[in-house]
């Protein structure tokens, strides 16, 4: 048993030691993070996207996708506007901050050792997803990226994205961060409009590249202790000028196990059934 396990009072010493060493680490580190807004949109448009807020879920508390809208709301203007420079790096937490009730966030939806939880603040991985998603349709670098790796937690209801792009992130030692290695000056906005969290990403120059992702090898198996999902999602770069291709990269593999009920999997995805 690890030392966080032991009892609540023990994963809170283990929380605030990781926070204490995240905070004592980027002290010392030479990164430039961006910390500077605009809400006059630069004049290029890299990318734009929206996602649903309130999904139905397998055994998730309605008052739990509430609640995770109240949190997008107040964490959205946290992120509205900013200017990530040439050689800055946009932190998800620096801008954000810590989720407190005092600040007025509510228990959401969270993820804690492969099983769906809830607390303070929960429902935020929706808001790094939709970052993430933008970031891959243009030359920023993803400096730091954690996922749910190997567990498939909910069915697909609503899935716009390919299965497997989405983020982890856990205050503060568990971020999101994007560093731009580029010339050009990024901008990225956020905000809610009815039942959509939407986003925005734009650029100082038009890029020359347009970004292309897709899903592979999409089914699912049944093996020897439960049933399992299988995707490629790739990530094609095709010069705007010449139609060209100019790269054609595996994002990732993923091969995770399904933690719900596989009667709501659509028989006609199984690669085979036993």
């Amino acid at each position: 048993m690890l030392f966080c396990q032991i009892s609540p009072l023990t994963y809170q010493i283990s929380v605030q030691k990781g926070i204490f060493l995240r905070n004592l680490k980027d002290l010392f580190s030479h990164v430039h993070f961006a910390k500077n807004y605009s809400l006059r949109p630069l004049p290029y448009c890299c990318y734009s996207h929206r996602s649903l807020i309130r999904r139905r879920l397998q055994n998730v508390d309605l008052q739990l996708q509430e609640n995770k809208a109240v949190n997008l709301s107040l964490a959205a203007p946290k992120v509205n506007g900013i200017l990530i420079r040439p050689g800055e790096t946009l932190s998800f937490w620096h801008l954000v901050g810590s989720l407190t009730a005092k600040k007025g966030y509510r228990e959401g939806l969270t993820i804690e050792s492969g099983v769906p939880s809830q607390g303070i603040g929960g429902g935020m991985c929706q808001f790094t997803n939709l970052i993430h998603w933008m970031a891959l349709h243009s030359p920023l670098e993803v400096a730091e990226h954690h996922h749910h790796n190997g567990i498939d937690l909910f069915p697909d209801f609503g899935r716009q994205l390919p299965f497997g792009v989405g983020t982890s992130i856990f205050y503060n030692y568990l971020d999101y961060r994007l560093y731009n290695p580029t010339d050009a000056t990024f901008q990225l906005f956020a905000w809610v409009e009815g039942e959509y969290l939407c986003g925005e990403l734009r650029c100082s120059f038009p890029l020359p590249v347009k970004y292309h992702i897709r899903e592979e090898e999409s089914y699912f198996t049944w093996e020897a202790d439960g049933v399992y999902r299988h995707n490629k999602v790739y990530r094609r770069g095709v010069d705007k000028a010449t139609g060209g291709i100019l790269f054609d990269q595996l994002l990732l593999e993923n091969h995770s196990r399904v933690l719900y009920d596989p009667g709501l999997v659509d028989p006609e995805r199984f690669l085979s059934v036993q």
